[in-house]
């Protein structure tokens, strides 16, 4: 389960700020929502940890076939544009978008939004936090969501301009023209 605190009363974390006290911590896994809560995320247990793990080596083998962009893990930082630092279980980003960046800004937090992003709900999550955290996604310039509930054994798809579709597992997924040729069984 994730805890939250709200810092804004007390003071307002930069996007460097918030770099800092990550680099200043490297033990806690650490976001910040683009209202200034501090957000601190619970290790996730065995399950969960090898579904990401699983997730991010589907994206991976289909992303080393087609060389279209890069794929991030859960460690990676993403600074949006609508302010929040985020961290998704998977991402991925087009090559395009990657060769963008400085070598200084691909050391740091990644100064842009993933097109794509799975967020995997473990059983300590709170489902509302994942949708808020699904659509500032969305309002940061996401092409393709997914966000996969187990405990609900639904898949919800996020997608700009659209509304959120729903599925219930199983169900086989598509990357439609994000990933292109990337389909997905998920159970």
């Amino acid at each position: 389960m994730a805890t939250i605190l709200d810092l804004k009363p007390l003071i307002e974390l930069t996007s460097e700020d918030f770099y800092q006290l990550c680099q200043i911590n490297p033990d806690v896994s650490l976001e910040l929502s683009p209202y200034g809560e501090l957000i601190i995320m619970s290790p996730v247990g065995g399950e969960t940890g090898n579904q990401e793990a699983n997730l991010i080596a589907d994206v991976t083998i289909w992303n080393r076939q087609t060389k279209l962009g890069l794929v991030f893990s859960c460690s990676t930082v993403f600074d949006l544009p609508n302010g929040g630092n985020r961290s998704p279980d998977v991402a991925w980003v087009k090559r395009e978008k990657w060769e963008a960046l400085t070598p200084m800004q691909r050391q740091k937090f990644l100064p842009i939004c993933p097109d794509f992003v799975i967020e995997l709900r473990s059983s300590s999550d709170r489902l509302k936090l994942l949708q808020d955290k699904m659509r500032e996604y969305l309002d940061s310039g996401l092409k393709l969501g997914w966000l996969i509930n187990p405990q609900d054994k639904t898949v919800e798809i996020y997608r700009p301009q659209q509304s959120v579709e729903i599925f219930n597992l199983p169900v086989s997924l598509s990357g439609e023209d994000v990933l292109p040729g990337f389909d997905l069984l998920i159970e």
